[in-house]
């Protein structure tokens, strides 16, 4: 909705019309029925239509590192990452190349590609857009970051995240549906929506939460994660709140909320993950 033809200039994305990326690799660290024991198959897209101020992947969605490839080149990628028995095609902040990705998918499912599609995202999304990949993407991988304008204004640049958080989640759920494991416990299908508890903002992340069951139960699996890294390009001056990562205290207090409220399906990260294993190195690895 930035109106930017990128045929000729950058979007608010950062990004032209060309498909670009910063890693396509093998990936362990996303949830158990991403991962499993083979990994995930990522492929890290340079751009972000939001501009996070805390971004972990600050290289690829602020500096806009990556390689110019052609959607040819990216249906390869996703054959080669096939090849190497992962579990599935996981795309990492795939908003702004949603036209030239759904071509890609498509080439690669006639040659034979079958393993299932994730698309993993901050949320921000159009219920539109979602809805046009309903042939594409079988698992959505979906952040959930604020239920508060305020917050997403001051930390992410939009104050209407809330609101197009919560269509996008709804069009994810329909065309989706429910989880679907195999007999493995890899997911087939469905949502899963990530909830990053962020420092100071516990009350956010129990609203989320709350909105998230509330409204769809256990047709979807909620992730509470403690994994948020304070990196070097945060602004000590304008968020000293930021600078820090999230205590212990904290998180046991969003995950308690969630058990009391009846939440049943979903994951919970062990202490000690808020660190560099989670930012991969964007050196154009597979790309």
């Amino acid at each position: 909705m930035c109106r930017a033809d990128r045929k000729i200039g950058n979007g608010a994305c950062g990004m032209k019309e060309t498909v670009k990326v910063a890693r396509a690799s093998v990936h362990m660290w996303e949830e158990p029925p991403i991962s499993g024991d083979n990994g995930s198959g990522t492929v890290f897209f340079s751009g972000c239509p939001l501009k996070c101020v805390y971004c972990q992947n600050y290289r690829i969605s602020h500096d806009n590192i990556g390689k110019e490839i052609t959607v040819e080149r990216l249906a390869e990628i996703m054959k080669e990452l096939e090849a190497k028995k992962v579990h599935n095609i996981n795309l990492v902040s795939p908003t702004q190349f949603v036209p030239q990705i759904k071509a890609a998918v498509a080439s690669a499912k006639a040659s034979g590609m079958s393993l299932p599609v994730v698309y993993n995202t901050s949320g921000y999304e159009r219920a539109e857009t979602v809805s046009g990949l309903s042939e594409t993407v079988d698992i959505y991988l979906t952040d959930f970051r604020y239920m508060t304008p305020y917050y997403s204004m001051k930390y992410s640049g939009v104050s209407d995240y809330p609101d197009a958080a919560k269509a996008a989640l709804k069009e994810m759920v329909r065309t989706a549906g429910p989880p679907v494991l195999d007999d493995n416990g890899i997911m087939r299908s469905g949502v899963i929506v990530r909830v990053l508890v962020l420092p100071g903002l516990v009350r956010e992340a129990m609203e989320i939460t709350d909105y998230v069951y509330g409204t769809y139960g256990d047709s979807v699996y909620i992730s509470l994660m403690n994994q948020y890294t304070p990196t070097e390009n945060i602004n000590a001056d304008l968020f000293p709140e930021l600078r820090r990562k999230v205590s212990r205290e904290e998180y046991d207090e969003v995950v308690e909320h969630a058990e009391n409220i009846g939440v049943e399906y979903g994951f919970v990260q062990d202490g000690g993950t808020a660190d560099e294993s989670f930012i991969p190195e964007f050196d154009f690895s597979g790309v």
